[in-house]
């Protein structure tokens, strides 16, 4: 156990010391050790200040990697002990009693910015050297020719002390003079460099133009070129560098000798495929993510002709159950757990895993047919979530819905691939989970509509795209016009006409419907004070009353009653000439508060009918709780009777129906009338009102005046 210092500043100045420790080996500063501890403590201090603040500063990590650089430590080893001495001791030291994982978090991201400020200053310092160094070839070219210039100590000075590689050939290749930091670089002696040719230098990640370039250069024809080039190494390992050689010329301006400077990129490289692996894959799993698998995606959808593409969209059902009852660490060794079995799943050419986030992932296989492959993919990835995972003694089964998407090359785009997964994916789990589906562009172009439907619903009512069309509703004994059903439509712009089975559904799960509702009522209403007006001067004609359908999410709207009666009183419309249509499903098992407006509306003389009757399984003792005065039979149960003779059945229990509801002092209306012997039959029975295409379709509110002071039955 280690004991720590008392205060702040000990602790500060004891990791300081464990700091220059670490590093000063490898420096090549003049000064002594605690005088170099002196130098890191404004540092550590910098550091310290940026782990425990407020808001994340990058800037920090990266002045105290470039400072670095200003104190020395120019050995990539030193970067190398400075980024290990911060992992270890930065948060057990200058953390303080703040959460760990997050100064950990910081501690990386300084890390990280420390190497990035220190790679920029010592590159800003290589570039200065590489240019003095450029300046003195140029000044000393007469002095590699004629070997007496009177410049060639201040030459060799700079040649030797330089802290990148230099060294001289002549235009065959023959190294001439090599500096010691070129030998360091290569971990060779001088002679053994000066034995070499410079084309024997050849590596497998050379670029292509490099060895043009340097037969131009030798030939006269260029003057210098810069490349990136990887060297071998005597112990196995490679040497990256960033190369710059150049053409010197003699007095008479002819070709003579090459020289070559080079700066050792090897860390600086590594750090670079670190950085990009740790942004290409997924922190907790190690997959690739979600960036990772958008270029490969992209590079599967646009490939050459004759290739093909299968995708699998995976996402775990119930996972959210797993992080809500035993906590986000649970569900992260099971997300741990299932990446490493997909994993192990997609091991062909061609294939590959990936996370996309939270307990979503893919799979994809490529080639030039995928047909078989997609579906092969996905039934190994559900046999393989089949055996249970443990975790801390607990048995968890795991279950996932897959989309697979599987087609040629060049038609779609990764985007639209994606997107008929993830609808497919979802389709897979609204069947139940726990299987695969395969993707059918008509279901997708479904979806979409949908999802095109909902988004545009919110401003579709302030455009003014909804209209009300109207169904009559007849009397049975008289066959006049008693009333009409409100019917609302939507006129979309790009899909016409859209009944309410299109996007009623859509506005109930969004919310929508309270305002959509309101305002149909309002329409409703104030258009039955127009019809009440005109009827008023003919006698004969009974008082028009307008049904308005509540949907389930507007009974529980707080606003209801207050609402009906606001539009009621503005309209000038008594409470009697409306009637409220709520489905019986919508009241099955309802209890008192949900019933409490309805029967504050109710006691106000607004009309409540029970639609749908019949098809919600409901107790009919119930009848007598709820506060209706109307049944609206469904028209399943007089479908029967539009020929003749009627079924039986459907008349047995139609009056029984009838003789039920009148018992109880409700009047009945049956939909979906379509034949006079259908109304003939509902007549004989003892059914009230009654609508139907039989009578008129939903039309405009002129046409139901029209039909109001003629007998429809004529």
């Amino acid at each position: 156990m280690i004991a720590h210092p008392d205060g702040p500043e000990d602790r500060l100045r004891r990791f300081a010391t464990i700091w220059s420790r670490a590093v000063f080996p490898v420096t090549t500063t003049s000064a002594t050790r605690p005088e170099f501890e002196e130098q890191l403590l404004p540092l550590a201090r910098r550091l310290s200040r940026a782990l425990r603040a407020r808001s994340f500063d990058a800037d920090q990590g990266r002045a105290v990697g470039a400072a670095l650089v200003g104190a020395h430590c120019t050995d990539p080893e030193a970067l190398s002990r400075t980024l290990d001495c911060v992992d270890a001791y930065l948060v057990l030291y200058c953390g303080g009693d703040g959460d760990q994982e997050d100064l950990r978090a910081r501690s990386a991201r300084l890390q990280h910015a420390m190497a990035a400020g220190y790679a920029q200053a010592l590159r800003d310092r290589t570039l200065a050297e590489q240019e003095a160094i450029a300046q003195a070839a140029l000044r000393a070219q007469g002095v590699v020719a004629q070997a007496l210039h009177a410049s060639e100590a201040r030459f060799r000075a700079v040649f030797e002390g330089a802290a990148i590689g230099i060294g001289i050939a002549d235009l065959d290749g023959n190294v001439l003079q090599v500096n010691r930091a070129l030998t360091r670089m290569f971990g060779v002696s001088e002679q053994t460099l000066r034995g070499r040719n410079v084309t024997q230098w050849t590596h497998p990640d050379d670029a292509p133009q490099l060895w043009r370039l340097y037969q131009e250069l030798v030939r006269g024809e260029r003057e210098h070129y810069h490349v990136e080039k990887a060297f071998h190494r005597p112990d196995g390992t490679v040497l990256w560098t960033n190369l710059t050689v150049s053409l010197l010329r003699d007095a008479d301006g002819d070709p003579q000798y090459q020289l070559a400077l080079m700066e050792d990129t090897t860390e600086r490289r590594l750090l670079n495929l670190r950085l990009r692996y740790e942004a290409t894959h997924d922190a907790l799993t190690g997959l690739p993510n979600r960036s990772f698998f958008f270029e490969r995606l992209e590079k599967a959808v646009n490939a050459g002709p004759g290739q093909r593409f299968g995708l699998c969209y995976l996402d775990l059902d119930g996972f959210k159950t797993v992080n809500d009852s035993l906590g986000h660490a649970v569900g992260d060794r099971l997300l741990v757990e299932v990446a490493d079995r997909l994993q192990a799943c997609a091991t062909a050419p061609g294939e590959m895993v990936a996370r996309l986030g939270g307990d979503e992932f893919v799979a994809l296989t490529t080639g030039p047919d995928t047909r078989q492959a997609v579906d092969e993919l996905a039934t190994r990835i559900m046999n393989a979530l089949l055996a249970p995972v443990s975790i801390d003694g607990r048995e968890l089964t795991v279950r996932g819905s897959i989309g697979v998407v599987e087609g040629p090359a060049g038609e779609r785009s990764p985007a639209e691939v994606l997107r008929s997964a993830d609808i497919t994916m979802y389709r897979a789990k609204s069947a139940g989970g726990n299987r695969f589906e395969l993707a059918d562009p008509e279901a997708d172009a479904r979806t979409i509509t949908r999802h095109g439907l909902t988004t545009a619903l919110p401003t579709a009512l302030d455009r003014g795209e909804f209209f009300i069309e109207y169904q009559p509703l007849v009397h049975l004994g008289d066959g006049r016009v008693r009333g009409a059903e409100a019917l609302v439509r939507w006129l979309h712009p790009q899909h016409g006409v859209l009944g309410p089975d299109r996007f009623i559904p859509l506005a109930e799960h969004t919310g929508l419907i309270v305002p959509l509702g309101r305002w149909v009522l309002e329409q409703s209403v104030r258009q039955a004070r127009e019809w009440r007006e005109i009827c008023g001067a003919d006698s004969a004609s009974a008082p028009l009353r307008i049904n308005v359908n509540l949907s389930p999410c507007q009974l529980t709207d707080p606003g209801l009653v207050r609402d009906t009666v606001e539009i009621l009183e503005r309209a000038g419309v008594e409470p009697d000439a409306l009637c409220l249509e709520v489905t019986e499903s919508a009241l099955i098992g309802a209890d008192d508060d949900l019933l409490k407006p309805l029967r504050r509306l109710a006691d106000m003389g607004v009309d409540i009918a029970l639609d749908d009757f019949g098809t919600g399984y409901s107790n009919l003792a119930n009848l007598r709780r709820l506060p209706v005065s109307i049944l609206k039979l469904d028209r399943s149960f007089t479908r029967g009777m539009q020929q003749f003779p009627a079924d039986p059945v459907d008349l047995k229990i139609v009056e029984g129906i009838v003789s039920l509801a009148h018992s109880l002092d409700l009047a009945v209306t049956v939909e979906g009338v379509e034949t006079g012997a259908q109304a003939e039959q509902l007549k004989i029975l003892g059914c009230d009102t009654a609508q139907g295409w039989y009578y008129a379709r939903p039309g405009p509110p002129e046409r139901l005046h029209e039909l109001a002071l003629a007998d429809v039955t004529g």
